[in-house]
């Protein structure tokens, strides 16, 4: 128990670092729309299972934590501590270009539960909210300042930032069957963006940039229900409702445009002047409402089936009062995982879940007045580690892998295809009793 307990705190570590140290974490040219990519808020132990979440609780026998339906808390009966960290390896392709490739990795969640009583828990912990990340040219080669201008412009385009979510929330259960809880969030971070219209063979020439700041900060819930049908004393249908609600963050948000120009070395000199500034220190981030509804059979210590539905009301995100021309969003989540047998003594791979699942999403995203759709498949392992029988520590390693696509090449714009890995220690004890001698 010690030497797992010792590699756990320094998996901690080493996620804490990785997020200290982390600049970026998407390389997506279409997280300039809204406020980023934004994140599931799953474990790898669900994205493996296709994402499947609202339904579930208790995944292959171990205690886990699912933010996203915090009902779930109920079925926590023991001390909980799941920490990952996530790799994204993305390949932008356009008609007339060459692919493009990028790796980014983040931590993706530290989360902790605590029971209360036999059928109530509170959990609380930090996961991303959203990323924003990306960079890119378009090249207008004449024209610019006359119909005869034959100087070549640069129109540069870029955003860094992303928000946060740290949350503590209480689930519990009324009856045998019945389970309901609730997280209070808090989102906060900053979101920066800028379009620059350079001409960079035009020495003395002024160049533009706009800049767009958002410094983000407020309260957020989410919500949830379960119900638990028993078909025999193993086996159960599990029905499921969570909800995020609509609340509006507080956002310092600053518009700024300024004039430079570049030395005969090619570097950038200091702002000439801001022809534009505003700063509206009292301004508000509207977000979407969204639900979501699942199903899930499980067999105890055998296998687990569901399935998710989830709209999200999108067409409504607004930064300071201005609408982000988003659509609404409709995701549907297929999964399950299979355990051979989760009391074998003498076959260790009989003891790991097999994960497998797909996604499809009608996304928020709605350039060109095209709506792009992502489609995926998700695969995965829950590994546990050998159990000291003295002890009450449990210990399980969880992996899964995305492999997925979105977007389109169809009138100028860029599909993305990419590979997510996600990987994450899980912790299941008793702590805070009393122990009886005789």
């Amino acid at each position: 128990m010690i030497k797992y307990t010792r590699l756990f705190l320094i998996f901690l570590l080493a996620v804490t670092v990785l997020q200290a140290r982390s600049q970026s974490t998407t390389s997506s040219p279409y997280s300039r729309y809204g406020i980023g990519d934004v994140n599931n808020q799953l474990m790898p132990q669900n994205i493996g299972m296709g994402g499947i979440a609202v339904a579930t609780n208790s995944i292959g026998g171990f205690n886990s934590i699912n933010i996203i339906n915090p009902a779930s808390y109920a079925r926590i009966g023991m001390t909980t501590i799941d920490a990952g960290v996530s790799t994204n390896m993305l390949t932008l392709s356009k008609t007339g270009l060459p692919d493009e490739r990028n790796v980014t990795s983040s931590i993706s969640h530290i989360a902790f539960a605590l029971p209360i009583t036999r059928r109530s828990a509170i959990s609380f912990g930090l996961v991303p909210y959203s990323d924003l990340g990306y960079s890119y040219k378009q090249i207008q080669s004449k024209g610019y300042l006359s119909p005869t201008d034959t100087n070549v412009v640069n129109h540069v385009y870029s955003g860094t930032g992303g928000l946060s979510k740290t949350y503590i929330g209480y689930g519990f259960g009324i009856g045998k069957h019945l389970m309901i809880g609730a997280n209070v969030s808090y989102i906060f971070g900053s979101l920066k963006e800028t379009q620059s219209t350079e001409i960079p063979k035009l020495y003395g020439t002024l160049d533009s940039r706009i800049e767009q700041s958002n410094h983000v900060g407020g309260i957020n819930f989410d919500y949830g229900v379960q119900y638990a049908i028993d078909l025999s004393s193993t086996s159960h249908v599990t029905l499921g409702y969570s909800g995020s609600a609509n609340s509006k963050l507080n956002t310092q948000n600053s518009f700024i445009v300024s004039q430079y120009t570049y030395d005969a070395t090619g570097h950038q000199n200091l702002p000439a002047d801001s022809v534009v500034s505003t700063n509206s220190p009292n301004a508000k981030l509207q977000l979407p409402q969204i639900n979501r509804f699942g199903i899930a059979f499980q067999k105890d210590g055998r296998f687990l089936i569901g399935a998710d539905y989830t709209m999200g009301n999108w067409s409504t995100l607004s930064i300071a009062g201005t609408n982000q021309g988003l659509v609404n969003s409709q995701t549907l989540n297929v999964g399950g995982q299979i355990t051979p047998n989760s009391n074998s003594l003498s076959n260790y791979f009989a003891l790991i879940d097999y994960r497998l699942g797909v996604i499809y999403e009608k996304t928020y995203l709605n350039p060109e007045n095209i709506n792009l759709k992502r489609y995926a498949l998700t695969f995965g392992l829950g590994i546990p580690l050998s159990h000291d029988r003295a002890s009450s520590a449990f210990y399980k390693v969880n992996f899964s892998t995305e492999i997925g696509r979105r977007g389109t090449m169809d009138n100028g714009l860029i599909q993305e295809h990419y590979v997510n890995f996600h990987l994450a220690f899980l912790l299941n004890d008793r702590w805070f009793q009393r122990f009886k001698f005789d």
